[in-house]
């Protein structure tokens, strides 16, 4: 399956609990490997950027990042070109090359943050053999120096776990933007490689806290709506692939709080123009949405409870995104050990802006 190309413009609304983004996982075909050709340039060099404004948060300023360069899988699908356009907008470089689908010609595209004016020519490669792809990581790593090649993941749910070992045999960090897999085993594999990445269901600094309060609730108050029956309902543009992480984890927490046999099948999934239209997506957010309702509904139906959060647009997992690659870059300055962490982590840390 081919990628989409994306616009660059980003529409953004804020309302009540509603505020703008949206994730459009990216099709790729399906192999045991993320699977991408190579591209060696033995000269390969970055010049080295001195008194650049990156640091805004307390963790940011404990590291020096001017040398970090991302390497973002998945463009020139519109979720990973946004996280393109967000790292240059909070000061990361790009690498010039990177990963593509195996059915996406071999091209040099521009990422331009139309916000800063800052831009940079990527080269994507298509698919091709596994010695290739270690080849052009190897000489991005020798560029970059130890530790300073993080990669950003947006591709598609069944090459995850693959991709996921992938970057562990090559010693890359990374963030894993994609959602699906089996993400138990993913975070298993992780911790056995002794592996530094974040990975989470959802990027978006505001729904990050909204789950992390959740599950405080939920241990807190174990059984507290008792007797009440769950729904919950997502809508997301049509071209994503599976349900939806952020409400997997959610109805996680739900369960906790109810004594519902609810289960993540029972999660009604939305992927069909005018259903999402009636549920209230907006005709321009039909491409890229991420609309969720949640309910505990009393066994008399006399009482309802309702959670909701309507996203339009990529904006607000783009730019958490980018923070999670600060996040990680900084941890493995200050700690030098491998760890898997989370978007609850990188918020507790004040790494979100």
């Amino acid at each position: 399956m081919m990628y989409k190309p994306s616009s660059s413009s980003i529409h953004k609304k804020m309302k009540g609990l509603s505020y703008s983004a949206s994730l459009l996982l990216l099709t790729l075909a399906s192999s045991a490997l993320f699977e991408v050709a190579a591209f060696v340039t033995p000269a390969i060099s970055f010049p080295k950027r001195h008194g650049a404004g990156i640091a805004t948060s307390a963790l940011e300023m404990s590291a020096d990042l001017s040398d970090v360069r991302v390497m973002v899988n998945g463009m020139p699908g519109p979720m990973a070109t946004a996280a393109a356009e967000a790292c240059l907008r909070k000061g990361l470089d790009l690498t010039p090359v990177a990963m593509t689908g195996p059915e996406i010609p071999a091209s040099t595209i521009t990422v331009a943050d139309s916000v800063t004016g800052k831009s940079a020519n990527v080269r994507l490669i298509p698919a091709s053999q596994e010695a290739e792809i270690e080849a052009s990581v190897e000489g991005l790593q020798a560029a970059c120096g130890p530790n300073n090649l993080l990669v950003i993941d947006f591709t598609h749910p069944k090459a995850v776990n693959s991709n996921g070992k992938f970057y562990a045999k090559m010693g890359l960090p990374f963030v894993m933007g994609t959602t699906g897999g089996d993400r138990d085993q993913l975070i298993q594999d992780m911790e056995e490689a002794n592996q530094c990445c974040v990975i989470a269901p959802n990027m978006a600094k505001q729904i990050v806290a909204l789950q992390a309060g959740l599950e405080d609730l939920a241990k807190k108050f174990p059984g507290a709506f008792s007797g009440y029956k769950i729904d919950v309902r997502e809508s997301h543009q049509k071209t994503k692939a599976d349900t939806s992480g952020t409400a997997k984890a959610i109805v996680a927490s739900l369960k906790e709080l109810s004594d519902d046999d609810f289960e993540v099948g029972d999660i009604e999934k939305i992927r069909d123009d005018e259903e999402s239209k009636a549920f209230g997506v907006p005709e321009e957010g039909l491409g890229g949405h991420a609309f969720h309702t949640y309910t505990f509904t009393s066994a008399d139906g006399t009482v309802q409870f309702a959670l909701q959060h309507n996203v339009v647009g990529r904006t607000v997992y783009a730019e958490g995104t980018a923070d999670a690659v600060k996040f990680l870059a900084s941890k493995i300055r200050e700690d030098g050990e491998g760890k898997v962490y989370n978007m609850i982590d990188v918020l507790e840390a004040g790494a979100l802006e």
